[in-house]
């Protein structure tokens, strides 16, 4: 038999559960397991690494070390503190009544049930990334799976490989559930409104999996839906976020129908007889059933401007990053506003625009950023084009060599194509704007920004029970945002809600310039000012906004100049509640 080309994931770790002796079951059942005739790259604390080394070789076996801390600390900890907050409401405990099923539940029960399970997509991305056997495909099992399933089929390697046929790209096994109310204790509400329809199937936890690349954009895509739904107060397992993901984007998340019983033998006997048949994909609520054409992207006009500051050597530093993905500097407007108070750094723009084919215009002064920023928004309402960017000459489009690597969100820092896929979403979408970066410097779009920054009284209304600002620096208790919808297309996961206006770059519609720059025109632009206003607007239902679940801009500046060079504003720097009026004026 050739080479395998097929990695498979699992772990194992005591929970204490009561119901099922780990000793007793568990560990029998993973020896069993380890018999696999395949690859396989195990996450286990270190008791467990001499059970492995007993049977299993190097030449087809990776131990990584994790114990439960370790799922604690290094996989779930942005989530953890929600996870256990809503585990131990009473409101959540009570979704299925006060003596039903949920309240004696494991996910009730052990506060490391849902850590593990909803840690399992993360773990498989992991995997892929260490593809530490050069495989293309990778799957999760759980390592007790023979429980229900017969040792025989589970460990063949014929069996195991016959999975990369029906992973195009991405495989999920279902078996049916008709519940009006809930989805493993994740209310039904926000379950409907995320796929769209009520669920008439789940989606399995105990295996699944694909290929390496469309793991990567799952396993975004998952994240965002952990944070997205806890940080609302919904909870169930990760088999609902998969649902969600099968429901959003059947196309991608292609499934196999088990029984009713939800047992994963059928998967593996249909395999050995060849009877494999993947459920139709329905596309009547998918995002990716929306086709954008050649021609409606070729005839979109987008305006990109570049500010800058007296470093000409900044702005060929951010250029070169452009050269990486040459569409950002052939397909837009290029415009280069210069706020600079050097005339050799003038004259040095000026050459620089001849060669890169920017448009020049000089500011005359020192607006600071958020004069240029007003500035680009008021040339870009005069102007002919549908959409804009906004780019500091230190606001970098992250290069190709940046694929696979991952912020510290967890998100893909590097999506080929960008430049057409963001046009596209705004096609489909008719946002008012998407901000392109979920992770910056000191801030990350899980966290509600704007609560610094509007006044009081909207504090209060829309946060009662914390409405106090910090006496100086950041709240780690901030309030998280609000989100909608997590949506893919063309590979891309993004996610629409309350989502905070910040100078970083976005690509803006024309009307959304209005809402936002245009209809309302400040004396004094301050980014905060701009972000009390977009969050109003936002919670009036007025301006639509969306975050990508990815993060490849960045900040990378290779000149400073000295503070009092810089146009900020003391008033800038700080919080004026008490002058704002409506809209944060």
């Amino acid at each position: 038999m050739s080479r395998s080309n097929v990695t498979i994931v699992s772990g194992l770790w005591d929970i204490g559960r009561k119901d099922r002796g780990f000793e007793e079951i568990y560990i029998p059942r993973f020896k069993e397991f380890l018999e696999m005739d395949a690859n396989l790259i195990l996450f286990l604390p270190e008791y467990l690494h001499d059970i492995v080394w007993e049977v299993r070789d190097i030449k087809n076996t990776q131990v990584v070390t994790l114990d439960l801390e370790g799922i604690r600390h290094n996989y779930f900890a942005p989530h953890w503190d929600k996870c256990q907050g809503i585990r131990n409401s009473e409101e959540w405990i009570n979704i299925t009544g006060k003596h039903g099923w949920l309240t004696k539940s494991p996910q009730r029960s052990y506060e490391y049930y849902n850590p593990i399970v909803m840690s399992k997509m993360f773990l498989l991305h992991d995997a892929s990334i260490y593809n530490t056997f050069e495989t293309e495909f990778f799957f999760w099992v759980d390592a007790g799976l023979t429980m229900t399933v017969d040792k025989r089929l589970l460990t063949r390697a014929d069996i195991i490989e016959k999975f990369t046929e029906y992973a195009n790209p991405f495989l999920f096994l279902s078996f049916p559930y008709q519940n009006q109310d809930e989805l493993h204790g994740f209310k039904a509400d926000l379950l409907k409104g995320l796929c769209r329809k009520l669920p008439s199937y789940c989606c399995r936890g105990g295996l699944f999996g694909g290929h390496k690349k469309a793991i990567s954009e799952a396993n975004a895509m998952y994240y965002g839906l952990v944070e997205s739904t806890l940080s609302q107060g919904y909870m169930g397992t990760e088999e609902s976020l998969f649902t969600i993901m099968s429901y959003t984007s059947p196309q991608i998340y292609r499934r196999f129908g088990l029984d009713e019983s939800g047992h994963i033998y059928k998967w593996y006997n249909y395999l050995e007889d060849d009877k494999v048949e993947l459920e139709e994909v329905d596309l009547e609520n998918a995002t990716e059933k929306r086709i954008v054409t050649d021609k409606q992207l070729n005839d979109i006009k987008t305006n990109l401007y570049m500010l800058t500051f007296n470093f000409p050597e900044q702005v060929i530093h951010t250029i070169k990053t452009m050269e990486k993905a040459k569409e950002w500097l052939e397909k837009p407007n290029l415009i280069l506003l210069d706020n600079s108070t050097d005339k050799k750094a003038k004259e040095e723009n000026k050459k620089i625009c001849s060669e890169y084919n920017f448009e020049y215009i000089d500011l005359k002064k020192n607006t600071g950023i958020c004069g240029g920023r007003q500035y680009a928004a008021e040339h870009f309402d005069k102007s002919d084009a549908d959409y804009m960017f906004f780019f500091e000459d230190d606001m970098t489009v992250n290069p190709p060599e940046y694929q696979g690597r991952l912020c510290r969100n967890g998100f893909n820092r590097y999506i080929p194509q960008l430049y057409d896929k963001l046009h596209k979403i705004m096609l489909i979408e008719d946002f008012d704007f998407l901000k392109l970066s979920f992770t910056e410097v000191y801030m990350d779009n899980n966290k509600q920004c704007a609560w610094y920054n509007v006044p009081q009284n909207i504090r209060t209304r829309d946060w009662p029970e914390y409405d106090q600002l910090p006496v100086s620096g950041l709240d780690k208790n901030s309030p998280d945002t609000i989100f909608n919808k997590i949506r893919n297309f063309d590979g891309v996961s993004y996610i629409d809600g309350h989502v905070y206006y910040a100078n970083w770059p976005q690509i803006v519609s024309k009307k959304g310039n209005k809402k936002m720059f245009i209809d309302i025109k400040y004396k004094h632009p301050y980014e905060q000012t701009w972000m009390s206003h977009v969050y109003q607007k936002e919670k009036e239902g007025d301006i639509h906004a969306a975050v990508l679940l990815a993060s490849p801009i960045w900040h990378d500046r290779i000149k400073y100049y000295r503070d009092e060079g810089r146009l900020l504003n003391r008033d800038e720097m700080k919080r004026t509640n008490d002058m704002w009026i409506k809209y944060g004026a």
